[in-house]
């Protein structure tokens, strides 16, 4: 969506290159990865009590750093609604559909799909907001149906126990993130990201808990978590949902959005790279054809829009679900 004009604090104009060059590795290869660590959490924990941990202890977090940077967290009660419908949409639902679906499906399977959101987001704007899709976007939403049909197509794939209902369901999510952004776009939110990140993590958690316990899921102690997934989760919380969040919104005050765009290209690759390597997950020839379709197809939606990028964040600040 369109790009984000506030930050939690302000950027000198000469951005640093050591920290640009960071801030690329934290969207590009920790975003990525995410995928893998919600895979090995999701192992052995249930998937909304995951999700739930997850964002609440980010979310307290984030609270904690503002409380000592002196960022006030006052926000109003129309702010603070807005907040809840977002964090809904991007992460109580959006995300915590992701961690369930991740029981059935690969986690790059996963990621590739996902990298479709553009897609969704475009047609999303067409069907509520009536607006038209450029030609060279056209082109892009048709070699991303083609390669949406390539990848979920696969034998080997739909042949696996409920991978078909897992497919669905992280498509279903990628509208919640689509109308998520849409909404975000006009609804009154926190100017200060930071706050406004904070609120809807910190929500989005305590509504997965709820969810939670309404599926009866079993909830655990970090002391009973094997290592794997202890480290996962503390991976998640501090750089998943917290750093890679900051060098994102970092990124977008200090580089063009269509440089900050490419992680849409990068995320399923380091994705499948880590899925292959450590879990053994399958890449068909199929897949990487697929792979090539669909990012071919989001890289036409992506540059059609001279100064817009259809990303994780909108202008108001919007966070991303699907990591």
């Amino acid at each position: 969506m369109y790009v984000q004009k506030n930050v939690f604090f302000s950027m000198p104009k000469q951005s640093n290159l050591v920290l640009v060059v960071l801030a690329f590795f934290s969207i590009y290869v920790i975003w990525g990865s995410t995928y893998l660590l919600n895979k090995i959490a999701v192992a052995q924990l249930e998937p909304f009590m995951l999700a739930s941990v997850r964002f609440t202890t980010a979310g307290l977090l984030i609270f904690l750093i503002a409380k000592i940077m002196g960022i006030s967290l006052a926000i109003t009660k129309n702010q603070l609604r807005n907040t809840m419908i977002a964090g809904f949409l991007f992460l109580g639902f959006g995300n915590g559909i992701v961690v369930w679906a991740l029981k059935y499906v690969d986690s790059g399977f996963a990621a590739l799909e996902i990298s479709a959101q553009p897609l969704v987001v475009l047609i999303l704007m067409r069907i509520v907001q009536g607006k038209k899709i450029k030609p060279m976007s056209l082109v892009g939403v048709v070699l991303g149906v083609i390669g949406i049909y390539l990848l979920v197509s696969q034998k080997a794939l739909i042949s696996q126990e409920n991978s078909v209902i897992g497919m669905v369901m992280i498509f279903v999510c990628m509208i919640s993130w689509a109308y998520g952004s849409l909404f975000v776009g006009k609804a009154d939110l926190p100017s200060n990201f930071f706050v406004n990140t904070g609120y809807q993590m910190f929500t989005a958690g305590l509504m997965l808990a709820i969810s939670s316990v309404l599926f009866g899921e079993a909830w655990s102690l970090p002391t009973e978590w094997s290592t794997d997934v202890q480290y996962s989760m503390v991976l998640l919380i501090i750089f998943g949902s917290i750093i890679a969040f900051t060098s994102f919104n970092y990124l977008l005050k200090v580089v063009s959005p269509e440089k900050v765009a490419t992680s849409t290209y990068v995320n399923p690759i380091i994705a499948l790279a880590l899925g292959w390597y450590f879990l053994d997950e399958q890449i068909t020839t199929q897949s990487i054809v697929a792979a090539v379709v669909l990012l071919t197809g989001v890289y036409f939606i992506n540059t059609s829009k001279k100064g817009v990028t259809l990303s994780r964040f909108s202008s108001k600040g919007g966070a991303s679900s699907k990591k």
